[in-house]
């Protein structure tokens, strides 16, 4: 599921019984991002988009605020709440300049939404910042290897197409709009430095036969290179 659809897609989503992540539709239940479940805990989602992933915590008995930086996102959520009859906090905010107090929330969750269009240098020890002690920190985003096989944004290719060392940040054809795509190793260290210790890495394999296409991610690739990655950290001591 990825935060930014709006109209039939935001209700489609809305609608999913299932949790399932990214292009491809993992399973929760095969993916375990949320281990043994949300129920009673507080939740922020960064960058929430249309706020269907909020929607399947709230079901799930968590408690979520979602946070998005654009209001036509919010509105459509908002206009889905009202579908749907469940409400939850929707706040209009940037994930890298969090207006939240420190130590809130139980576990904080990005999908395409802060994971990849927030530089990872801010937005990540902002979580870190509103998480507990012992919170946890899941996230999907593009993999590295998407940065490195595309130019400016374009169809990903079966070949390398920029270097990796000094990737942070892929600048695309389309006005001003930048995705983040740090490699694994900058992205162990930040983590560590922010006190998260890592617990599970789970790169995406697209199924031979999915739901439908996407336009710079054809299946055919994603099914043999990962096009997604699911992180999973805790907050607390590296010793």
């Amino acid at each position: 599921m990825a935060s930014g659809w709006h109209g039939p897609l935001a209700r489609e989503n809305w609608s999913r019984v299932e949790y399932t992540w990214g292009l491809w539709n993992s399973p929760e239940a095969e993916v375990r991002g949320f281990g043994d479940g949300v129920a009673g805990l507080d939740v922020v989602e960064l960058g929430c988009g249309t706020a269907f992933d909020s929607a399947w915590l709230a079901r799930a008995g968590a408690r979520p605020v979602g946070v998005d930086i654009s209001r036509e996102q919010l509105a459509t959520a908002r206009a889905m709440q009202l579908e749907f009859g469940l409400e939850f906090p929707l706040l209009l905010a940037d994930a890298e300049q969090l207006p939240l107090p420190d130590d809130s929330f139980d576990l904080a969750v990005s999908e395409y939404g802060a994971s990849l269009w927030c530089d990872p240098y801010r937005w990540i020890p902002e979580a870190a910042r509103v998480l507990r002690p012992g919170g946890r920190l899941v996230f999907l985003r593009r993999t590295p290897l998407i940065g490195l096989c595309t130019e400016g944004g374009g169809k990903v290719e079966a070949a390398l197409r920029r270097p990796q060392f000094g990737l942070r940040q892929v600048d695309l054809d389309y006005g001003n709009a930048v995705e983040f795509h740090l490699p694994h190793g900058d992205m162990i260290r930040l983590l560590r430095s922010c006190g998260f210790v890592i617990e599970n890495l789970v790169e995406v394999q697209a199924p031979e036969r999915p739901e439908r296409d996407f336009g710079d991610v054809p299946a055919a690739w994603a099914h043999q290179w990962p096009s997604e990655e699911i992180w999973m950290a805790r907050l607390g001591s590296n010793d």
